[in-house]
């Protein structure tokens, strides 16, 4: 039998995920999974005595038990999570929400991606999306519900086996008990009953209090480390299916350019192993048995690359061939106008009137990547059917579902997409055009008639990963004569992510390109903030914290810039503009003590350093976030040697995940703060792979200290707020050691005297 034939069923394989045989039977071995258990395979079935199908349609999102999770006789539970684990810890918060509800501890959770369906949109009830720090927040109430829903499904199964009301009925982790007559029944027992019972309304279960939480608010340990440590973890990368070939492209060395002849051609056909070349948008492919073979021939292939028509320019994101970023920098910084209003408060124009003191500044950032481990790849499958299989790293499923059908000419519920565990994203995996290789996976696979897995190397990655945007901000603030800031203006040019994918309104600002400069809570009577839109050659994407990774940069440094001038400290000038705030206030004195005290500097270190100290704050994603960062400068370079970063997201699920996530994020804001970019020359980007595009290494890395409060406040995210902080602390940091103002990123660029 092929197990690998369309029209079978695959019952044999707990992650869903396209192996070889030999593989596959080594790995269930090694996961203890025996001939009797009930193995679903990608996606649980809902069987008609279970819910059917009106019911299931009827269910809101989040609601349909069977639809997330199957129960296995040895008592493990198999949950389909709604959002992709990436490194974040998600997988393990499912298991934790919902196992708390449920009664199951969360390591006796087998948790893998759900597939594309309407039970997932858990995000706000309509959409699902792993990504803006929602999966947590946005699902928790939702994902209770689901476990509770699950567990009154076993008390009822549970009832009918045991000839007793549902009511003199409990549940222990695992188990339901009939404690008048000592009897119990495994939740493993009930597999075969518990889902064939009606699924209860949401409404009508009832959930614990949390002073009875379990696992909800520990730190369990998580539950992808055992098959990440053992390489049993699946990725994109490593799926395979019986006759699959492999394909290496060559995309145009500036965007919007066209394949023409290929000077070379009969040479590429002729290389060992190659099997077919092939055009693409905007790339040539070439299709081979052996990835390296595809490689090494399509990196041989002289392409002769062609502007686009004039017309065909106007549709198309397009690079010209003397794009600068050195030169788009000046141009944001002088782009003019008063934009369009994002957020006004007061009245502006009287703040400065009666100003008796004036500060006038620009900031500006860099384009950065994503960066992340793993190259994208997409393996495309056509079936007898004409439906198409595909496994590729994704953020959204249901989005990606609906473009690959259209890519393919088949209707979206003939596309089963499979999204493995990712190996880092960062905002990477959305839809963005011309930086997906899916469209080119299944282009392949139908012009060749076999399953085509494409691979894009490294330096194909960085030539087509969409990029978090640049900025210019231009600052006005103004004081009284007691140095304190009576009104600030901030107009931003720059095109934000949403706009750069859905279309630029004139008369609507990207809430995403002025988030961090907007929803600041320092109490400046007189604000203004706008941007001035300025459409980018480059593909444009989210980035970790999106907007606040670069406007909290902008915004907290020139708060200090007005502290200076004013003559203030620039903690106790937050800790002033932030009175009667009771939870940033608490946040703030968090940060400081955590840091052993606030102390700008300079100051000598013990080793003997010059040192110095900076605090930011950030806002973002229904958090609240606060750092400082101590540094020295060593033969004209910056060393950050400590940051104290503290995060406030209001209720919690895991801690030690939430600490995991600070680290992570200060040191990602270290190395966007300090060293990434993103430069054009020419059109071409200078960096191909990480040898030109560095990420902060461990020499350079500094000792973070990580706190998490629970101000009790409504459920913010968690992955990326920790991270906006962090440049303007280190900002502010040099700023104080070396006096020398610092407004630009990265700060390696800077000509730094000691301080």
């Amino acid at each position: 039998m092929n197990d690998h034939d369309p029209k079978i069923s695959d019952p044999g394989y707990p992650t869903g995920a396209p192996e070889n045989v030999s593989r596959r039977r080594f790995l269930l071995a090694s996961a203890g999974i025996t001939a009797g258990s009930l193995v679903l395979g990608f996606g649980l079935s809902v069987a008609p005595n279970k819910a059917s199908a009106a019911a299931a349609k009827d269910m809101p999102p989040g609601a349909n038990v069977p639809a997330f999770l199957e129960l296995r006789k040895d008592g493990k539970v198999r949950l389909l999570s709604p959002f992709n684990e990436g490194g974040q810890g998600v997988f393990t918060a499912m298991a934790q929400i919902v196992g708390e509800e449920m009664d199951v501890a969360p390591d006796s959770f087998i948790v893998e991606n759900a597939p594309a369906g309407s039970d997932y949109l858990v995000v706000y009830g309509k959409m699902r999306i792993t990504g803006g720090s929602m999966s947590v927040r946005t699902s928790y109430d939702t994902m209770r519900k689901l476990g509770a829903a699950a567990r009154q499904m076993m008390l009822e199964a549970a009832a009918k086996k045991l000839d007793a009301p549902v009511s003199d009925l409990s549940t222990e982790p695992g188990k339901v008990v009939h404690k008048a007559s000592g009897k119990s029944l495994g939740y493993g027992e009930l597999a075969g009953d518990a889902l064939d019972q009606e699924v209860p309304s949401p409404d009508s279960v009832t959930l614990k209090d949390p002073k009875d939480f379990k696992w909800i608010g520990e730190p369990v340990k998580r539950v992808d480390v055992y098959e990440k440590s053992t390489g049993k973890a699946i990725y994109a990368m490593d799926a395979k299916v019986d006759g699959m070939l492999h394909a290496a492209v060559q995309h145009a060395p500036r965007l919007g350019l066209k394949p023409g002849d290929i000077s070379n051609l009969d040479e590429v056909k002729g290389m060992a192993g190659v099997m077919s070349v092939h055009k693409l948008d905007g790339a040539v492919a070439v299709v081979a048995e052996r990835f390296w073979d595809a490689k090494t021939a399509v990196e041989a292939a002289k392409v002769d690359w062609q502007e686009p028509s004039e017309e065909e320019k106007s549709k198309i994101r397009y690079m010209p061939a003397d794009f600068s970023t050195e030169e788009f920098a000046k141009q944001l910084a002088n782009t003019k106008g008063d934009g369009t209003e994002a957020e006004s408060e007061g009245d502006i124009a009287s703040g400065f009137d009666g100003a008796a003191k004036t500060v006038d500044a620009t900031y500006q950032s860099q384009y950065l990547h994503h960066a992340q481990i793993e190259p994208a790849s997409t393996l495309a499958r056509f079936n007898e059917d004409g439906s198409l299989d595909i496994w590729l790293p994704n953020q959204a499923p249901e989005q990606f579902q609906a473009q690959i059908a259209d890519a393919a000419g088949i209707k979206p519920e003939q596309v089963k997409v499979n999204s493995p565990m990712l190996g880092g994203f960062f905002g990477r995996h959305f839809l963005y055009p011309a930086a997906n290789p899916f469209p080119q996976a299944v282009q392949l696979a139908k012009e060749v008639g076999k399953p085509i897995k494409v691979i894009w190397t490294r330096e194909q990655e960085f030539l087509r990963d969409p990029l978090r945007p640049m900025a210019a901000v231009r600052f006005r603030g103004a004081l009284d004569d007691q140095g304190m800031p009576v009104a600030l203006e901030a107009i931003s040019a720059c095109e934000g992510p949403t706009e750069a994918l859905n279309g630029h309104n004139p008369d609507k600002v990207d809430a995403m390109a002025v988030e961090g400069l907007t929803g600041k809570s320092y109490a400046i009577p007189n604000r203004r903030i706008a941007q001035n839109y300025v459409e980018n050659p480059t593909s444009l994407a989210y980035w970790r914290s999106v907007g606040h990774s670069m406007n909290d940069f902008f915004y907290e440094a020139f708060l200090d810039e007005m502290a200076d001038a004013g003559g203030q400290d620039p903690y106790e000038l937050r800790m002033k503009l932030l009175e009667g705030n009771e939870r940033l206030t608490n946040l703030l004195k968090a940060v400081g003590d955590l840091s052993g005290g606030w102390k700008r500097g300079p100051f000598d270190a013990e080793d003997g350093t010059r040192r110095a100290r900076g605090v930011a704050m950030a806002s973002p994603f229904g958090s609240e976030a606060a750092a400082i960062a101590e540094v020295s400068i060593q033969d004209g370079q910056i060393v950050v040697h400590d940051i104290w970063d503290v995060l406030d997201p209001g209720s919690i699920v895991n801690p030690s995940i939430i600490k995991a996530q600070i680290m992570g994020a200060a040191t990602l804001g270290t190395s966007e703060a300090l060293i990434e970019e993103v430069a054009y020359k020419n059109g071409e980007p200078t960096a191909r792979n990480f040898d030109y595009y560095p990420i902060l290494g461990g020499a350079r890395a500094p000792r973070i200290h990580a706190k998490v409060i629970e101000s009790g406040a409504k459920m913010g995210g968690v992955g990326e707020p920790p991270l906006p902080a962090v440049p303007p602390a280190i900002a502010n940091a040099v700023s104080a050691l070396t006096g020398q103002r610092v407004r630009s990123m990265p700060m390696d660029k800077l000509d730094l005297k000691k301080g």
